[in-house]
């Protein structure tokens, strides 16, 4: 735990092959907790975001300004998965992961 911040605690699902790869840091000495690779892991990401949306904002200024709606809109269709596609890969997933495949009564 981090000494003289706010922290808050959370319940996070990860899967098992992650869980396991943490823990064997932890037993090398590579990490010092669960919670510590989780927040080291956090800062990394939150970090990388603000960099990527500050290159992404000097390329918007270097292109013509912010994005219209119609552009959002335009690549939200094109970029946002649709729930087939998301299956595909869920399946492809768990085939690759010798994974059985739960099928619901429609």
């Amino acid at each position: 735990m981090v000494i003289g911040m706010a922290t808050t605690k959370i319940t996070v699902t990860l899967m098992d092959d992650q869980m396991y790869a943490i823990r064997e840091l932890i037993s090398a000495k590579r990490a010092s907790s669960v919670s510590g690779f989780v927040q080291h892991a956090v800062r990394l990401a939150l970090s990388d975001a603000a960099g990527w949306q500050t290159m992404l904002d000097d390329a918007l200024l270097q292109t013509g300004g912010p994005l219209t709606q119609a552009e959002r809109d335009w690549a939200d269709e094109i970029l946002e998965p649709k729930p087939d596609q998301l299956k595909q890969r869920v399946d492809r997933r768990n085939a690759r992961r010798g994974v059985a495949r739960r099928n619901k009564a429609a």
